[in-house]
């Protein structure tokens, strides 16, 4: 039988039924996730980290938290001055919200002018500008002028406590407590090199234009012309920050950034023996982690990773991806070795939410999971009226008879 001798009807349906199968064949390949392209298997070697003389240290990438070198970092410790960080992070929140200003002035108060240890040099009933207070405690880590700040966001220093471990919480410091703002010797005043790690994390992420004063090295106030006790600063010009500490009992600390060819990392190191000392080990670390790892930036908040099939609804086509940017930290040249795969669940019926888990991406660097992070739904797919979803029913029913 020739081609123009079947019915009109028939060929309608041929042409029906080759369309659909084409359709399915197009369902069953979503787009794929834009990746790096696993080569053959070259292994990258990765010396192991420095030997660090201190009581307890964490070298963490900024971007993607990864932990590239840890000693004793849920030791609880002393944190000395490094406590002026929360301090700092707080007056930065403070300022952020538009409850203090840079040029308030605060009245000096006895007791912030009487503070032992390090000081601004400020004096007792006269008005200090806010700006020149942070100043003062960041650069010259004075004090006096902690206290002063202090008082003046929350009424007193034991208030303002509150407050810091208020925030503790909220930043998942689940090791931390505080007892004053300064970071002056107390028995409930203690932290970990994993808590402070968040901490600095969190400071230079939710206020980068606060965190640009922890690479001032100068700060003159009152003729008194004082400098940054970080001496990486002047050491290494890829450091900005970020603090030092020091009492007997806490020796000597320091909690170092640096960002090189956009690579940020963060390095925490507690109890050396001395100012000297700090700064050496905090700079093996850096150096190590520079050196030895590299950080990419796999993909982008609510970048559309694939587009996936959805029966039942107004539209068949939903977009998923990450609700959160995807940094990944590796050994130095093992970027082509790097796959991510996606698992998605089997049938996706609407209605579908905006922001609604409907799999998961998990990335691999061999046989190590680098990350594992829930895929969402881009878009919202309502419920499709009564004959498209009838009509979706029974494709899936013949598409379970086919066995896909």
């Amino acid at each position: 039988m020739r081609i123009k001798e079947i019915p009109p009807i028939m060929k309608r349906i041929v042409q029906l039924i080759l369309l659909w199968l084409a359709t399915l064949s197009a369902w069953a390949a979503p787009a794929p996730i834009p990746a790096p392209k696993p080569s053959a298997p070259d292994v990258t070697i990765v010396p192991a980290p420095p030997s660090i003389a201190a009581k307890a240290y964490l070298l963490m990438d900024y971007d993607s938290g990864a932990v590239l070198a840890e000693k004793d970092a849920d030791k609880r410790v002393e944190p000395a001055s490094l406590t002026k960080m929360m301090t700092s992070y707080i007056v930065a929140h403070e300022l952020d919200a538009g409850k203090i200003h840079l040029d308030d002035k605060v009245l000096i108060s006895k007791k912030a002018w009487k503070m032992p240890g390090s000081k601004m040099f400020i004096e007792v009933g006269k008005k200090v500008p806010v700006r020149d207070l942070i100043k003062g405690m960041i650069v010259q880590s004075g004090n006096d002028a902690t206290v002063a700040l202090a008082e003046y966001i929350a009424g007193s220093e034991d208030v303002f406590v509150q407050l810091m471990n208020q925030w503790a919480k909220k930043l998942g410091m689940t090791h931390t407590h505080f007892a004053n703002s300064t970071g002056l010797p107390d028995p409930e005043h203690y932290t970990t090199a994993r808590d402070l790690t968040k901490l600095a994390r969190a400071l230079i992420h939710d206020f980068p234009d606060h965190y640009a004063w922890y690479k001032e090295k100068v700060f003159t106030y009152n003729g008194i012309r004082q400098y940054n006790r970080n001496k990486l600063l002047w050491q290494d010009p890829s450091v900005d920050g970020i603090k030092t500490g020091h009492t007997q009992s806490a020796g000597y600390c320091l909690v170092a950034s640096a960002k090189r060819d956009g690579m940020r990392l963060i390095s925490v190191v507690l109890g050396t023996d001395s100012a000297s000392r700090r700064v050496s080990e905090s700079q093996k670390l850096l150096n190590y982690g520079f050196r030895f790892f590299e950080t990419h930036r796999l993909y982008k908040a609510n970048q559309r990773l694939s587009d996936q099939k959805v029966w039942e609804g107004k539209r068949d086509i939903l977009p998923v991806g990450l609700t959160e940017d995807l940094y990944i930290t590796i050994p130095r040249g093992e970027y082509k070795n790097v796959q991510p795969m996606m698992a998605i669940e089997k049938e996706l019926k609407a209605p579908i939410h905006k922001g609604q888990q409907v799999g998961t991406l998990k990335v691999m660097l061999h046989d190590r999971v680098l990350a594992e992070k829930p895929l969402v739904a881009l878009a919202d797919v309502e419920r499709g009226g009564f004959f498209k979803r009838l009509m979706d029913q029974a494709k899936l029913a013949f598409a379970h008879l086919l066995g896909d």
